[in-house]
């Protein structure tokens, strides 16, 4: 028998099932005395303490800079928030409920107001949160994840769910595939698994199946197709392992073009770059060809920083980035943040409409000295290799000239304390039928424009793409973005201004004709598929892509377009 998940990591995996279990037990909701809500309030500070001592043991298992290191701290400041642990004490006072009670009832009201967001990554943070929760729950009577450290075969391990700490100390050696109940496209586990290229579903509810899956039981996780399949018989084996064959021959196979030039057939250059959010995603994207950074989402930073990084920590975090791009171009958007992105260490009001609110440029120009700030790190790094900076949700000129000048004033300040600084290239982000509109206005102020897809995609078509209900119906391929990614180019060339790519529409290498053909020259791609991407290009024939292209513009229904993509991809 089979079933299906989500697939967030591809590949295949064979191996024997391994059951994690969480130990928590049923939660006992009868009011408490007053020795027994002390005892509890007891029992929550030991568990507290328990947690945090196993996963900082976890984190001395890794370097600092990983991002592993980084989501297991952001579960340890947590726990230490005094905040946190005070409501939790209090509740358990308040209302004569057990710690156990406590702790659920708070984190579930955590994750409820950040699967509330309209930002997708932190939206799917809920879901660590949750799972955090059960495992304070387990420390509570002393459970801990299970020792896997024993493990000789391969094993496909079968959770509700992981957090970075349990993910962290996984004998990967052994661990072939991952299968978890909950989890989202962006939640951490489902980041962490595509970083160490483990097959991995998520959504696959195991533990609802009428005949369970047992420990030892023999497991293929088909991350091509989402498929668990359940002791499958010799002939689905064998089907399975030669399919595994071929994808590791694909693989192995796109590693060649990692060094070729990013060049059609008929001599069409393109440049490819990478979208990243740290340092460790900037090796990657060296590793495979990428020819510098076209989108580094600073923002990344805060999610879990205790204080807002100072012009120091900036500046030497920025030279890094330089440092190991040799001399390649580094694209810097300035933080985009806003109330659909929470972020402790910044300062933040309630929005009931966060995405069309006080949002990337609006948050920089009404929060100044955040924004110079940053400025100045970036200016001073600009001394080391050559920078862009870019601008998110840039609108309308006087955005763009209020931005310039806090720029100036920036350089004001680091002439005066006599720090030396670089040049930038300067451009923005458009990600609004407005900054469309309005472009013509703009490029004289500018040395470079990057498309950012997904914004564009939903406020052309005001719908959230991260809105299952809404995907099939509103994708990134409709008639409207097309026609505003166009003119985006067309104005751009007009005003020989260098216009780029980095919404994640790029990484798909079968819209690569397509985006081509309308005059692109320059992709910035998720590194995980830039690889794909090159083979698009170095196969085709420019000129082909123009005609593919020119079709597409001519098409008014979105079904019509994916066909169109999808013949020519067939091809």
């Amino acid at each position: 028998m089979s079933f299906n998940g989500i697939v967030v990591s591809a590949g295949i995996a064979f191996g024997k099932a391994l059951i994690m279990t969480s130990h928590t037990p049923p939660l006992d909701f009868k009011l408490l005395s007053a020795e027994q809500i002390k005892q509890q309030q007891q029992q929550l500070t030991h568990g507290i303490e328990l947690l945090i001592h196993h996963l900082q043991h976890c984190q001395r298992h890794l370097c600092q800079e990983c991002d592993n290191f980084q989501l297991i701290d952001a579960d340890i400041m947590l726990l230490e928030d005094d905040g946190l642990q005070q409501q939790l004490h209090q509740h358990i006072e308040q209302f004569k409920v057990s710690a156990a009670v406590a702790i659920d009832r708070i984190f579930n009201q955590q994750a409820a107001e950040l699967a509330s967001l309209d930002d997708p990554y932190l939206a799917n943070r809920s879901g660590d949160i949750l799972c955090l929760s059960k495992r304070l729950i387990s420390a509570l009577h002393g459970h801990l994840q299970s020792d896997l450290s024993t493990l000789t075969d391969d094993t496909i391990l079968l959770a509700d769910d992981l957090t970075p700490a349990e993910f962290a100390i996984l004998p990967l050696k052994h661990i072939k595939g991952i299968v978890l109940e909950s989890g989202g496209l962006t939640s951490h586990t489902a980041i962490l698994a595509r970083a160490a290229g483990i097959p991995a579903l998520l959504n696959y509810p195991f533990s609802k199946r009428l005949v369970p899956i047992s420990d030892g039981e023999q497991l293929v996780l088909d991350g091509m197709t989402g498929e668990l399949h359940i002791a499958p018989c010799e002939e689905l084996f064998a089907k399975l392992k030669q399919k595994h064959i071929q994808e590791l021959q694909r693989r192995q196979a796109l590693t060649a073009y990692k060094d070729k030039p990013s060049i059609t057939i008929d001599g069409h250059h393109v440049t490819l770059l990478a979208n990243v959010g740290n340092l460790s995603e900037i090796s990657h994207a060296t590793d495979v060809g990428a020819q510098g950074i076209g989108l580094f989402r600073t923002e990344f930073l805060l999610m879990n920083a205790k204080a807002l990084p100072n012009e120091q920590q900036q500046y030497k975090l920025y030279c890094d980035a330089l440092h190991s791009l040799h001399g390649q171009i580094l694209s810097i958007r300035t933080f985009d943040i806003g109330a659909d992105k929470e972020i402790p260490c910044l300062e933040q009001t309630h929005e009931d409409n966060p995405a069309m609110g006080i949002r990337g440029i609006r948050y920089s120009l009404a929060h100044p000295n955040t924004f110079i700030t940053q400025v100045k790190a970036i200016l001073r790094a600009a001394n080391h290799g050559p920078i862009r900076l870019m601008f998110p949700m840039v609108s309308q000129i006087e955005e763009l000239e209020g931005a310039l000048a806090l720029i100036e004033q920036a350089k004001a300040k680091l002439i005066e304390q006599e720090k030396g600084f670089g040049e930038l290239m300067l451009g923005i982000v458009v990600e609004t039928p407005a900054a469309v509109l309005n472009l013509p206005s703009m490029l004289p102020l500018l040395d470079f424009v990057s498309i950012g897809t997904n914004d564009l995609t939903q406020y052309t078509l005001a719908a959230d793409r991260t809105n299952p209900n809404l995907a099939k119906q509103y994708p990134a391929l409709s008639p409207a973005v097309i026609q505003l990614i166009l003119m985006t180019i067309t104005y751009c060339k007009q005003a020989n201004v260098n216009v780029s790519l980095c919404g994640e529409l790029g990484s798909d290498p079968q819209v690569l004709g397509l985006l081509v053909g309308l005059g692109l020259d320059e992709i910035s791609i998720n590194p995980t598929h830039l690889l794909e991407v090159k083979a698009a290009l170095v196969n085709g024939r420019y000129q082909d892509f123009v005609k593919h292209a020119h079709t597409i513009t001519t098409l008014t229904r979105i079904e019509d377009i994916c066909l169109a993509i999808s013949a020519v991809n067939d091809n």
